[in-house]
């Protein structure tokens, strides 16, 4: 991704990345209950039904539940299944560009990845 794609993304979608980031990152487990609309708003400078957009999105994917009155919870399996679905995206979408600008500016692939494990 080109830094310019990446402003292209709606801002909906960056909050909905930082939050599934923060689910496979494991600082919300499941059954651990996401910030509330308002204070993830605050926390990251953004409009609050931008936020609902982006937890809408979580939801709408089966990865968050909604506990009426109460707030929004990691959903049972959603790790693994975010995970799972991450990993495609990243194969499909992301990775045919990111393995197309490493042969344009000639490196070599299999030393990049064996530096990556050194």
């Amino acid at each position: 991704m080109t830094e310019r794609e990446g402003t292209d993304v709606p801002v909906y979608l960056r909050l909905r990345g930082l939050l599934a980031a923060a689910i496979l990152e494991g600082d919300y487990g499941e059954g651990e209950q996401l910030p509330s609309v308002r204070a993830f708003a605050a926390e990251h400078g953004a409009n609050p039904l931008t936020v609902a957009k982006a937890y809408q999105s979580l939801q709408d994917d089966g990865y968050v539940a909604v506990k009426r009155g109460v707030g929004m919870f990691v959903a049972p399996g959603a790790v693994d299944r975010l995970r799972l679905d991450e990993r495609a995206r990243f194969l499909t979408r992301s990775w045919p560009g990111i393995r197309a600008h490493i042969e344009r500016l000639g490196i070599d692939l299999r030393a990049l990845i064996g530096t990556a494990h050194a």
